[in-house]
């Protein structure tokens, strides 16, 4: 296609002034981050500056999972003063949830817009507040509004210490190991919630779950007033306003830049992908299932252990040590499986560097682990057992489930290229957290009318079914990926018809890209 002169000349002006590093790290014309060598990169950062910025994101996401699962422990204080069912009472578990299932799919947006720490300094005390109204609340409905907009408001911080973790952390051939940390991180305060929460709750009542947590988070917020922006882009668009400049000139968001372009990245395309491409269904599904099993866990475990093996609430708050020492054993063993198959899948093949599917191992081991604790815990929950026998098997299951978590989620993130990253991410997010909203409501029902034993034999035989899925995508991903429209292939045409686009445009690009520079347009 041939081009006028305008437009060769803008895009000549274009090239030089992308290959020139000095104007790269100040970010001109279709850069997204900060170069390499630039001494405001979060990367360069002296290593206390980078454990501090880490520390802060772990510190909010701890606050609101303690606040999320700590609430399980005062459940028998809701029934009481409000008169309300069990069913009802856990609602206030499960609708949180179902606020943080909105996250994936607002959060990138409001993070291109503002930066990380706008939506995290914002995030947390709207957390803090409507936990403040679950405190306070005089009937269940008020309970169950604040919780579910606690969930809504606070879910951008979950999502966000990923991005914080990418920013600061150079990433580049250590994906399992990046998520092994950041889902250690997002599980431990989901686990200290119900190991606190049985002690406060013995000795305060469950309103006292609520200060604790408020505690937390201000402690947290106080920790988190002076954190660096980490994210790239608008660490530019910040330098840029520093010195009276006018807003750097950035590639389009990756997140899209338009509404319709927003939606269709974190809305549409996870719905297509859900429907359409077999390796984000496959995911989806057993991570989703595995979630429900694992969010069951905080309203069934302490039903099991108190009605068999008459557990106080205190001695089923301990119980859950199993389970953090399950997510630790997860991260750790993830992490030296991907260094060992990296070395052997790569000395097998032709150019030292292994198909992608190598990531899967951990979730191929790690599913046996599900199978079997859930039949363990199933039969041994009994008074004829010690009650050690089914919290080993919590364990064993946490485990399992961190492993394949860790695994698929690492295979997921490398499988496609960054649009494909962003919505495929979003789908698994949101099918897990549905299901983990939804299993909490009906698992005590589920216990009662199949017992204990089949019930979660069910969920044994389910994960039986869901076994082969990990070495199905280990045989055939690398075929299902190259045929994947989201897969490398098809969207690196995307990209060169875009591309191709933009040089045909010439100076209208230059001057549309001043309105791209926040990633958003003023639609």
């Amino acid at each position: 296609m041939s081009r006028t002169p305008t437009s060769n000349s803008a895009w000549r002006s274009f090239m030089d002034l992308a290959e020139d590093p000095k104007v790269e790290a100040t970010s001109v014309g279709g850069h997204n981050a900060l170069s390499p060598t630039d001494p405001d990169n979060p990367q360069n950062w002296p290593l206390h500056r980078k454990l501090y910025a880490s520390s802060v994101s772990f510190a909010f996401v701890f606050a609101m999972t303690f606040g999320l699962t700590s609430y399980t422990a005062g459940v028998t204080g809701v029934m009481k003063e409000f008169g309300t069912s069990q069913q009802v009472a856990v609602l206030g578990f499960s609708l949180p949830i179902f606020g943080i299932f909105f996250a994936p799919i607002y959060t990138p947006h409001l993070s291109e817009r503002f930066g990380r720490n706008p939506v995290y300094l914002t995030a947390l005390p709207l957390f803090t507040l409507f936990t403040l109204g679950t405190g306070l609340a005089q009937n269940f409905a008020t309970i169950a509004i604040c919780r579910f907009l606690a969930g809504f408001f606070g879910g951008p911080i979950i999502v966000l210490i990923e991005g914080t973790f990418a920013d600061i952390w150079e990433g580049k051939g250590r994906t399992v190991t990046y998520y092994s940390l950041l889902t250690l991180a997002s599980f431990w305060g989901t686990g200290v919630g119900p190991l606190v929460g049985g002690f406060v709750f013995a000795s305060k009542g469950w309103r006292w779950l609520q200060w604790v947590t408020i505690f937390i988070c201000v402690a947290a917020y106080l920790l988190g007033i002076g954190i660096p922006e980490t994210y790239g882009r608008e660490i530019l668009r910040q330098r840029a306003r520093n010195l009276g400049m006018p807003p750097p000139k950035l590639a389009p968001a990756e997140s899209g830049v338009t509404i319709g372009g927003m939606a269709r990245v974190t809305l549409v395309n996870p719905i297509k992908m859900l429907v359409t491409d077999p390796i984000t269904i496959g995911i989806s599904l057993y991570l989703g299932f595995n979630f429900a099993v694992l969010f069951s866990f905080f309203i069934s475990i302490p039903v099991v252990l108190e009605l068999t093996f008459a557990f106080t609430v205190q001695q089923v708050g301990i119980a859950f040590n199993a389970a953090l020492a399950g997510a630790l054993l997860a991260a750790i063993t993830s992490i030296i499986l991907d260094v060992i198959s990296f070395r052997f899948f790569a000395s097998r093949s032709t150019n030292g560097i292994p198909a992608l599917e190598y990531r899967l191992l951990p979730a191929m081991i790690g599913g046996f682990g599900v199978l079997a604790s859930l039949f363990w815990i199933a039969w041994t929950a009994s008074p004829k057992y010690h009650f050690l026998s089914p919290i080993f098997g919590t364990l064993l299951y946490v485990w399992g489930n961190m492993s394949v978590l860790i695994s698929a989620i690492s295979y997921l993130f490398d499988a496609y290229p960054p649009r494909g990253t962003l919505a495929g991410l979003t789908t698994a997010a949101c099918f897990r957290l549905a299901l983990a909203g939804v299993m909490p409501l009906v698992i005590i029902q589920m216990i009662l009318g199949l017992t204990g034993s089949w019930a979660y034999s069910l969920f044994g035989f389910i994960a039986a079914a869901m076994l082969p899925l990990p070495w199905l995508l280990f045989k055939f991903g690398p075929t299902l990926r190259a045929h994947s429209k989201y897969g490398p292939g098809a969207m690196a045409m995307e990209s060169k018809m875009m591309g191709h686009e933009m040089m045909s445009q010439g100076v209208k690009d230059d001057m549309r890209m001043s309105g791209m520079s926040s990633g958003h347009s003023n639609v």
